[in-house]
């Protein structure tokens, strides 16, 4: 049997490791367009920083792919793939057959669509090598503008102020992390974030970079011109699936897939940021972008790969972060919608930025948002993903007094849940 994993992240990574726990022996071969083995992404802002090397970003020893007989194929691209067939090309022209085939490729930026964004000095901020680009930059680097005020943006702006650029932030909607913060605790963040020297401005988009090849400067949509030397993109990410269009395959937002992570294709999976799942709280088909759900789905994709058929329970949305020390965790649904339940509490004064808030649908947890005082969201995680009914524990929700020991056996009602660290050093919970 000839395992194959296009996508070197969380979900390719974990899809090695399902494949694993069932066949000891299949081939398996992992090919990944970047030049690296697979890393904790979401740590390149550290790498940035200059508290982590390449190294450190790694998320297994080299050792371990010779370990686990992994074939890695680095810094090539998958270009076509035939799905009737079982083979893909590369970049290089190879051709590849395979039994069973796993899509973790990821996501990709969301591009600016305005004039000049192809100017050097312009980059996204998704990999290890836009991280390098940066850093060749930002000795001549006067003025810097990150473009976006999703995690990405909000992580590249954070991380050219710990060097010491000067960075301001633009961000075209009303509200720093729109998708995942309702409105308190939005303005919390920024209240936060330009207290420690960064400025940020809503409503406002770029519409032209100028310069010859470089960017010099830039025009937005409000008539004002700025002088800039440098620009991030960070607007938030799309599936990685352009290659996939000629591929028989079915598409939606990403590669739609079954309760056990197949396609269209019995022999064809797929898992992470590029897998269109089942988003548990909606029962909707979705793409939520979160560490965790990449490990499970990659997970679960490979053993299913492998022949033990185990359904998926559904993606959650989410995201964790933490900037000039106030850390913030948002898990489900976090909006006021219909006949939801809002239990808030909140403390800017001796506590610092202090805010928690929970939604409850029926007396079950269907969303947390945390700022500052993070500990427990690996329980309020397992709640959600529990759907269990918190009735008699509504009133302590957030107490300090909260804490796993009182909810265990709620929890493990849905027995199977296992414990996991995610490269930030937070506790998780998945099945």
């Amino acid at each position: 049997m000839h395992y194959l994993i296009i996508g070197g992240c969380a979900a390719g990574l974990n899809g090695i490791e399902g494949i694993r726990k069932i066949d000891k022996e299949g081939e398996i071969t992992l090919i990944s367009e970047e030049k690296y083995p697979p890393y904790a992404r979401c740590l390149i802002t550290n790498y940035l920083i200059g508290t982590h090397t390449e190294e450190d970003l790694f998320l297994r020893e080299s050792s371990y792919y010779e370990k686990m007989k992994v074939n890695l194929i680095l810094g090539k691209k998958v270009v076509t793939v035939n799905a009737k067939n079982k083979n893909i090309i590369l970049n290089d022209g190879e051709k590849i057959s395979f039994d069973r085939m796993l899509i973790a490729t990821g996501s990709v930026s969301q591009r600016l669509d305005c004039k000049g964004e192809e100017k050097q000095g312009i980059f996204e901020f998704r990999n290890i090598q836009d991280v390098y680009n940066i850093k060749q930059m930002v000795e001549k680097c006067e003025k810097a503008f990150v473009f976006g005020g999703g995690l990405v943006g909000i992580k590249a702006a954070y991380g050219l102020n710990k060097i010491g650029v000067d960075v301001e932030m633009v961000v075209k909607s009303s509200q720093l992390f729109s998708r995942f913060l309702n409105k308190s605790a939005s303005n919390i963040i920024l209240n936060w974030i330009e207290k420690n020297g960064i400025k940020i401005t809503t409503k406002i988009a770029p519409v032209e970079i100028y310069g010859n090849k470089e960017i010099t400067g830039i025009r937005f949509d409000n008539g004002e011109e700025k002088k800039a030397q440098l620009g991030i993109i960070g607007k938030g990410v799309r599936a990685n699936i352009s290659f996939l269009k000629n591929s028989d395959l079915h598409l939606h937002w990403g590669v739609v897939v079954d309760e056990y992570l197949r396609t269209n294709f019995y022999d064809i999976f797929s898992a992470g940021d590029v897998a269109e799942t089942e988003d548990l709280i909606t029962g909707k088909p979705w793409i939520n972008p979160l560490w965790m759900n990449a490990q499970e789905q990659g997970y679960i994709a490979g053993i299913n790969m492998a022949g033990e058929m185990r359904s998926y329970p559904g993606s959650i949305a989410g995201n964790s972060a933490e900037f000039f020390g106030l850390p913030v965790i948002s898990l489900g649904e976090v909006k006021e919608t219909e006949n939801v339940e809002i239990i808030e509490s909140k403390d800017e004064g001796e506590k610092g930025y202090s805010y928690k808030r929970f939604i409850l649908k029926n007396n079950t947890l269907i969303g947390v948002v945390l700022i500052k005082d993070v500990e427990d969201a690996g329980v309020y995680l397992a709640l959600i993903r529990a759907k269990v009914n918190l009735q008699e524990y509504k009133d302590i929700l957030g107490k300090p007094w909260f804490n796993y020991g009182r909810i265990k056996d709620l929890i493990e009602i849905e027995n199977g849940f296992r414990e996991s660290i995610s490269p930030e050093g937070e506790k998780i919970f998945f099945k």
